[in-house]
């Protein structure tokens, strides 16, 4: 299991198409991966638990994942959400 926290930076935060680009990196990955805020868990695979978070942009995460690609996981959400 893999955890690293991070920041968003995304400018308005995670809207509806910058949570499907994240949903889609997600999704291209065979471990399991979530996002943890406060004490919030939901799967980064998931557009309607990723909505539910509401997550703006300078908030705090945890991004989490468990499976034989966790490392790579984990980096290509970094990179998504720190790149704008």
């Amino acid at each position: 299991m893999v955890s690293k926290s991070m920041t968003i930076n995304i400018p308005k935060g995670l809207e509806a198409r910058p949570v499907a680009l994240l949903v889609q990196v997600a999704s291209q990955y065979e471990s399991s991966i979530y996002v943890e805020i406060q004490e919030k868990k939901v799967n980064a695979k998931s557009i309607m638990g990723m909505m539910s978070l509401g997550l703006a942009e300078g908030e705090k995460i945890t991004i989490i994942a468990n499976g034989p690609d966790e490392n790579d996981a984990v980096e290509a959400i970094d990179k998504y959400i720190s790149k704008q």
